[in-house]
């Protein structure tokens, strides 16, 4: 038997749907899981004084609810495996915590990370909520590089990162602390959502070319709007074209950057698929958020990151909130570089925010009332690596052709591609765009509901097939579970870190159920 080295259990891929406990099956080393777990405790403790602080009436600065939101964007799932720059955060962090403590609020505990917490239940709902607020984070981040900040969302952040390390909590206060998180998940999403379209405009209905063009190219992934914003401007007229990869797909649906003839489509899938394509795209590739995999030589000196992610060996370019980033010598490397060589061809259809979907809800009522849309299936949420996510794209292929799919998130690449046709004229894809744009999707259902005068979202012709991968997924669950969502099915697996009482209580009071065969699950959400 191998001798543990680590801990962890974040991600839907962890070892055995168990535990992480040599390597990461992210690739993370068993030192940079060390190192992120004493950066999420480190930034507990900060949390701990920023919040006694509020509770005195004394204010917090921005920059210290930005570097929380940093630090946990930074532990998650494939953002961040450079060593040095993890410890850098964790310097930072010490230093701002004991410039504001007047007092020490909790000594160093001898171990950190998971499995510090001994008892079962409460160490499940402390990474639960720990993994809710990485995503939460994520998001606010998001919206801070916009320069739209919300206090509220900040100092619950760091007032819930606190009471999981509060031993006099309770199951039941966590759970109400989970549902909490939630809450707070949908005032985040609400943020980002008006910091991307009060900067961009409402997304609406896109084509987006897959194929290639003859200039060479840099390739963007990851989610962060306002770095495309910079590159597109920083390479109008340099004879250089923008691709989107993965996440960034949704950008195209945005008015503001139609304006960029050199934004030129979409090349490649999922994120978990780069190691071919990053090699085929042949010009430098920026990662502007997690979603990065270790790179293969072959490319790794094309790879560069920027904000949260980071990776040893890799090029970073710094940038604070509000400051220009300097994209020239990435710019400079794509020069020189060959022209992407194209892997597929054709268009792709989005931009069915919600903002366009109430724009067409008239036909969609009618749709409904009619009987061509018989029930819409949301399948947001991430995709990976494991055989088992092929369950997708063959419940996708089996639905009957009067029911909608409601996609946000990479998920959506296990059928986007698949041309299910359309209802009326309503394609019967209706992507909302990034994994944040979930929200999309929650009001919409909400304004369905209003629309057919309903009391409860559940009576919807509405059924939730949701896949999962990282924390901005549980961020997602537990806003939809705050919002009255139930009987979610989610997938391939239940999280590991979910106790056997914990996903007990989920399912007995809010339906979470897991998936099985496409036949069943068919009958089961369809009819």
């Amino acid at each position: 038997m191998s001798e543990q080295k680590m801990f962890c259990w974040q991600c839907q891929e962890t070892a055995g749907n168990k535990g992480c406990t040599v390597c990461g099956v992210c690739g993370k080393t068993a030192d940079v899981a060390a190192l992120q777990d004493e950066l999420v405790y480190e930034t507990k403790r900060l949390s701990q004084v920023t919040t006694a602080l509020r509770k005195d009436g004394k204010p917090v600065d921005k920059d210290i609810n930005h570097l929380v939101t940093v630090n946990l964007f930074i532990t998650i799932t494939n953002a961040n495996f450079d060593a040095d720059a993890i410890k850098a955060a964790i310097a930072k962090t010490k230093t701002m915590r004991s410039k504001l403590a007047t007092k020490d609020t909790k000594s160093t505990k001898d171990m950190v990370g998971v499995l510090a917490t001994t008892d079962e239940d409460i160490r499940s709902l402390r990474e639960l909520i720990t993994y809710g607020l990485k995503g939460l984070a994520a998001y606010s981040k998001h919206a801070n590089a916009l320069m739209q900040d919300d206090e509220d969302v900040d100092a619950f952040i760091q007032r819930a990162l606190a009471a999981t390390l509060d031993d006099s909590l309770s199951v039941n206060d966590l759970i109400a602390l989970a549902l909490e998180t939630g809450k707070f998940g949908v005032a985040g999403m609400a943020l980002l959502d008006k910091a991307n379209t009060s900067a961009y405009g409402n997304p609406e209905i896109t084509e987006v070319d897959i194929g290639v063009r003859a200039n060479p190219g840099i390739l963007i992934s990851g989610h962060d709007l306002r770095d495309l914003e910079m590159l597109l401007e920083q390479t109008a007229g340099a004879g250089i074209d923008v691709y989107t990869h993965s996440e960034m797909l949704p950008s195209h649906y945005y008015p503001a950057f139609k304006k960029y003839p050199h934004f030129a489509g979409n090349y490649g899938n999922a994120w978990w698929k780069q190691k071919e394509e990053f090699e085929k795209f042949n010009g430098p590739i920026l990662m502007t958020t997690n979603c990065v995999v270790p790179p293969a030589a072959s490319y790794k000196d094309r790879l560069w990151t920027t904000g949260a992610a980071g990776f040893p060996g890799c090029r970073h370019i710094d940038g604070e909130y509000g400051e220009q980033k300097d994209f020239s010598a990435l710019i400079e490397q794509a020069k020189k570089c060959p022209p992407p060589t194209g892997i597929e061809s054709g268009k792709i259809v989005g931009g069915f925010a919600h903002e366009q979907v109430f724009a067409l809800a008239g036909k969609v009522v009618e749709a409904v009332k009619s009987g061509a849309i018989r029930k819409f299936v949301v399948m947001a949420g991430c995709d990976g690596r494991h055989k088992s996510r092929d369950y997708y794209a063959e419940f996708a292929k089996a639905l009957p052709k009067d029911v909608v799919i409601l996609t946000a998130g990479c998920a959506k690449y296990k059928y986007n591609k698949l041309d299910l046709g359309d209802i009326g004229g309503i394609p019967r894809v209706l992507d909302a765009g990034q994994c944040n744009d979930s929200y999309s999707l929650a009001l919409i259902a909400l304004k369905l509901k209003e629309v057919f005068g309903l009391d409860d979202i559940n009576k919807l012709p509405l059924a939730f097939n949701i896949a999962w991968y990282e924390q901005k997924a549980v961020i997602v669950l537990l806003a939809l579970l705050y919002l009255g969502v139930k009987n979610i099915h989610l997938g391939p697996t239940l999280p590991a870190f979910l106790s056997s009482n914990v996903a007990k209580v989920l399912v007995e009071n809010f339906g979470i159920a897991g998936i099985g065969s496409v036949d069943d699950d068919m009958k089961l959400l369809v009819g």
